[in-house]
């Protein structure tokens, strides 16, 4: 159906036109986060809709087209499409045209907000005219959001500036529509050249750009996944990059029609192993294993992607209400009635289960009011701010139940009026936290809030992935998780940097057979993701020194497992 057949008259709602940037979810704007968070519809193809769809909402409505995403062909019309709603697949319930501009067209039915995402910017990248003169023929109101444009995020992130102090002219050029004429203006001139085109028509690209006056001498960098933890980046001349590409054996490949991003100019390819500061990153590409669940490595997972990792999260343990929930209901009762000086949390889990009963009750924060609240670290302290309670301790130096107690007052019968704490914690917590609490004069009721069972296994792929060396590194923050990892899918492989928080935890990694690579310098997760950055930073600065490729941990597999004798 075209543009000017579609129906008009209908109750349509509002479409937004919304430029996604090259591929880091970071890149969008603060209109477009905005856009997302209102939309009951979400239409875009599958690499974009990966990269919006967790600022929208849980319910929102994602339709799939079949849009290629370099080409901007469309398919045929009248085959059902896919929906995904609140992230569960379903097929929609009458066929739905997979022609773009009429799938937006009835997805705005009703009064519906619909997103439409695009690569890049609607006004430079996609093909997006075309909808949004079907949305005026329809009558349906829309906008535009502007996104950071591919030609422009790309270089930006491989440290290729288009510009100098001179400001030099600069030519944007899509390879698969550039003329004859096209090719003659821009092989004329001496600017700066950014070419739309794809990993295996390079070559040819730069053959063009010679053929039409450029000298083959002539500097170039060609970027593939630009702006993602896969980006690649490769340096050569216009005459050079084809042997460039076959040495560095990615051509053929399967990634040959993935779209890139090629920069010729003088200045600006011969400035990029200075200012190339994304690929640099200390742990650039590297897929790191954090066996713990979502809500607990969230930060975490955000640390090591600012160091350019790829987070992979892998619950090694599973949290269930304890067998007797009784303790439990008395000492939130106690609680409110004021039989407790304390109570203290010494996980997020704790918090979840305390504020998980209170709501049983119909309670909320203010039945902490007069109660004194001790939390065991930051991400504690954080989990108990979301429930609307500041606590009055954190440890000042190491956060854990020892360093808890260095800071934890004795009971003074002046000053207490009471001298009970709650302490709420899984069935396996060690006693340290108690008997210290006791010696400084308090009783305690230690309660179990939550039982902490093994969890289920991963899936195949994520277990041979730590078996058979498809991880950079894995990080250890408790013996137990090195138990529990061990116990649901084997041993990581020995190329896998092993990282652990602490001591204790080294030592249960070794009694398995682990060889520890990295050490926190004090029992803190934030400072484990530290140090394995310091450690990647080390190894590309010697890497570098020795006249060696930088490679990931992975990209290095021998046969074997790592295994070390324990006599």
């Amino acid at each position: 159906m075209s543009p000017t057949t579609l129906p008009t008259g209908l109750d349509h709602g509002h479409v937004t036109f919304l430029g996604a940037g090259p591929g880091d979810p970071g890149l969008l704007t603060l209109r477009a986060v905005e856009a997302l968070a209102n939309a009951d519809v979400l239409v875009g193809e599958h690499e974009v809709l990966d990269v919006v769809r967790t600022h929208a909402r849980a319910d929102v409505a994602v339709l799939t087209t079949d849009t290629d995403p370099f080409t901007g062909a469309h398919p045929g019309t009248g085959t059902p499409q896919l929906a995904v709603v609140g992230g569960e697949s379903t097929t929609a319930g009458v066929p739905v045209s997979r022609d773009a501009a009429h799938l937006v067209m009835e997805a705005s039915r009703g009064g519906k907000r619909v997103v439409r995402a695009v690569t890049g910017d609607p006004g430079l990248d996609a093909y997006a005219a075309e909808e949004m003169l079907a949305c005026v023929t329809a009558g349906v109101p829309f906008e535009v959001v502007p996104g950071i444009a591919t030609a422009v995020g790309v270089p930006a992130y491989a440290g290729v500036p288009l510009r100098g102090a001179q400001g030099a002219d600069v030519r944007f050029v899509d390879a698969r529509t550039a003329s004859e004429r096209c090719w003659t203006e821009v092989g004329a001139s001496d600017g700066t050249v950014v070419v739309s085109t794809t990993l295996d028509s390079v070559a040819a690209a730069a053959g063009e750009l010679v053929a039409a006056g450029r000298k083959p001498d002539t500097p170039l960098t060609v970027t593939i996944a630009g702006t993602t933890t896969r980006q690649r980046t490769w340096s050569a001349t216009l005459g050079s990059i084809a042997q460039t590409l076959k040495q560095a054996k990615v051509l053929p490949s399967p990634e040959g029609c993935r779209p890139v991003i090629a920069v010729v100019g003088e200045r600006s390819a011969a400035q990029r192993d200075q200012l190339s500061w994304f690929e640099s990153k200390p742990l650039f590409g590297w897929k790191v294993l954090v066996p713990r669940t979502k809500e607990q490595a969230a930060s975490l997972s955000d640390q090591l992607r600012s160091y350019g990792a790829v987070p992979h999260e892998v619950p090694t343990i599973a949290v269930e209400p304890p067998r007797t929930p009784q303790q439990m209901e008395r000492a939130v009762k106690g609680l409110v009635t004021g039989r407790y000086e304390w109570i203290a949390f010494t996980s997020v889990n704790a918090v979840k289960a305390v504020r998980e009963k209170f709501e049983e009750y119909g309670l909320d924060a203010r039945a902490f009011a007069g109660i004194k609240v001790a939390a065991v670290g930051e991400q504690t302290a954080k989990a108990l701010v979301a429930f609307g309670v500041k606590p009055d301790l954190i440890p000042s130096g190491e956060q854990s139940a020892a360093g808890l107690l260095e800071d934890w007052p004795p009971y003074d019968p002046v000053f207490d009026p009471i001298d009970r704490v709650f302490l709420p914690r899984a069935d396996i917590a060690t006693e340290t936290l108690v008997a210290g609490l006791i010696e400084l004069g308090w009783e305690v009721d230690d309660v179990t809030a939550y039982r902490t069972v093994r969890a289920s296994p991963p899936p195949a792929e994520t277990r041979e992935a730590i078996k058979g060396g498809g991880f950079d590194a894995v990080l250890f923050t408790s013996s137990s998780t090195v138990r529990n990892l061990v116990g649901i899918a084997g041993k990581p492989h020995n190329v896998t940097v092993i990282a652990c928080i602490g001591p204790a935890t080294a030592k249960t990694a070794e009694e398995h057979g682990l060889r520890v690579d990295v050490m926190s310098p004090e029992p803190s997760v934030h400072k484990l993701t530290e140090a394995l950055a310091d450690f990647g930073l080390r190894r590309r600065a010697a890497a570098l020194e020795a006249g060696d490729p930088v490679t990931r941990p992975s990209e290095r597999r021998p046969g074997a497992r790592r295994r070390r004798s324990t006599t």
